[in-house]
């Protein structure tokens, strides 16, 4: 099963996983990192297809991405 993990501590909730991911994987977490961010979270059973646009696109480097 494909998946992708966001590291809460560096994550901004920028949105641009969100934005740009084609099965739409990722979701807010409703809860705030140290640094006061509503971090964003890898939707569990979402349909990742691990093509890895989110983690091209995270100007954070918050994001590991999974194949098999």
């Amino acid at each position: 099963m494909n998946y992708a993990e966001v590291e809460v501590r560096r994550c901004k909730a920028c949105e641009r996983c969100m934005d740009i991911c084609p099965k739409g994987c990722f979701e807010h977490s409703g809860k705030a990192n140290d640094a006061g961010y509503d971090y964003i979270v890898f939707k569990e059973g979402a349909p990742c297809i691990a093509c890895g646009m989110c983690y091209t696109v995270c100007p954070d480097v918050a994001i590991s991405v999974y194949k098999g």
